[in-house]
């Protein structure tokens, strides 16, 4: 199984974003018992908080059902754990790198690398748009499905 942790600042409006639409669209595919997708802070703001309002309110308007959530912290044992470990931002990847044990480095991406347009996930926390977030995170999702699709195929 192809294990997958999407990871942003606090854990309650990107990367369970991320995390419940990863899941809806593996299930649409098919690919339950192949993929799994998991998702964790950066840092201990929000730890044990909710996803945040407005990434309830968008997942709901999109039909997407959000997953059992509270924030948790990456830790460096989450480096062994998983295979894939995207943060939204260039930030993100920071933090995870300075977390996770050195030789875990090639796991560490941002999700919007696997797309056409490689770029960063903004934070709306700061931004309050949470549907720029939502198409961003769809868009990353769906790129990385896609990138992970032959080598789960089988």
């Amino acid at each position: 199984m192809t294990r997958v942790l999407f990871v942003c600042h606090g854990n309650i409006c990107r990367s369970p974003m991320a995390e419940s639409v990863c899941a809806h669209m593996i299930a649409q595919k098919g690919l339950q018992g192949k993929i799994s997708v998991f998702s964790a802070a950066a840092h201990t703001d929000e730890i044990g908080n909710p996803p945040h309002r407005g990434t309830v309110r968008k997942l709901q308007e999109e039909g997407v059902p959000l997953v059992p959530h509270r924030a948790v912290l990456l830790t460096e044992q989450d480096g062994a754990r998983y295979d894939y470990i995207l943060g939204m931002d260039e930030y993100n990847v920071r933090d995870i790198r300075r977390i996770l044990p050195a030789d875990c480095a090639h796991k560490v991406r941002r999700l919007l690398d696997f797309s056409s347009r490689p770029r960063s996930i903004a934070d709306p926390w700061y931004t309050g748009n949470f549907d720029q977030t939502y198409m961003d995170v769809c868009e990353g999702c769906e790129a990385l499905l896609a990138y992970l699709a032959p080598s789960v195929s089988s």
